[in-house]
């Protein structure tokens, strides 16, 4: 079942599986902003705070960084995909899942901050407790194309001070609030304010335990993870994010970030990330 709502004021799309799991997207940035899992509850944090509009991007759900992560580059923080209107294409039912797929490709407007013409497609599926989110970009220009890209996923929490997060040991990562580069002693990982790591060539699937249960966190064609909590006084500096809510989410991206993509004319490129609750 497809049904066309509002969130935030903006146009989106709500598909419900035959088996009640139920995903909500918003047009403005392709933005998965909800995941109830069948007979469960909801996955994924939204601040009750976001806002939505041209050139914003939307606290919560699972922003599209795309095609620059963070500050990396020229770009705007994060580039430009989370902030622009994306179409919708098709919702189909296959095999038990339902699917939805939104598209986004360059203009004018995209090509004067970024001069290269692409396509990017975002799926998503549902079936049961699971859920898949890919991205795929192809490079549909003459010229050759680099970008870093990432799923920036907010994972609703009770409260992250009792979350784990298992799967990580071993894994080179570099703190992004201290600078220094080290390896994962810890797993599982334990939350107590504030977090900014990018973990390399982390492949191997994750486990987030929460009091709403144990969740499995995988994903292909992106090499890295960010595992991001603005903790209590950033989020206190945050217009879009209640004060205390820093302990309602943590962020668990799939990434590509220490090796950026690179696309010949007319080639693909596919990253998914996996949930299931």
């Amino acid at each position: 079942m497809i049904e066309q709502v509002q969130v935030l004021g903006q146009p989106a799309v709500r598909l419900r599986g035959a088996d009640g799991a139920q995903a909500t997207v918003l047009l403005h940035g392709g933005q998965l902003v909800s995941w109830v899992p069948a007979g469960d509850v909801e996955r994924l944090y939204l601040s009750p705070q976001a806002v939505a509009g041209a050139g914003q991007a939307v606290r919560g759900g699972i922003p599209v960084i795309f095609p620059q992560f963070e500050r990396r580059g020229s770009l705007p923080r994060h580039g430009f995909a989370r902030t622009r209107a994306w179409q919708w294409v098709e919702a189909s039912q296959r095999g038990g899942a339902t699917t939805g797929v939104l598209r986004l490709t360059d203009d004018d407007a995209t090509r004067a901050l970024w001069p290269h013409r692409f396509e990017a497609e975002l799926s998503f599926s549902l079936a049961g407790l699971r859920m898949d989110v890919e991205l795929a970009v192809v490079n549909t220009g003459d010229e050759p194309l680099a970008f870093t890209a990432a799923l920036h996923t907010y994972l609703r929490c009770d409260d992250v001070r009792r979350a784990r997060l298992s799967g990580l040991y071993g894994t080179r990562y570099i703190d992004s609030l201290s600078g220094q580069e080290q390896r994962q002693e810890i797993d599982p990982q334990g939350f107590s304010g504030e977090i900014d790591r990018i973990y390399f060539d982390a492949r191997e699937p994750l486990s987030l335990a929460t009091a709403f249960g144990r969740m499995t966190i995988e994903q292909e064609g992106f090499d890295d993870i960010v595992v991001w909590n603005p903790g209590p006084q950033k989020a206190a500096a945050l217009a879009d994010l209640p004060d205390e809510d820093w302990t309602q989410m943590l962020c668990v991206e799939a990434a590509c970030i220490g090796r950026p993509v690179k696309l010949a004319p007319g080639s693909e490129w596919v990253g998914r990330q996996a949930f299931e609750a």
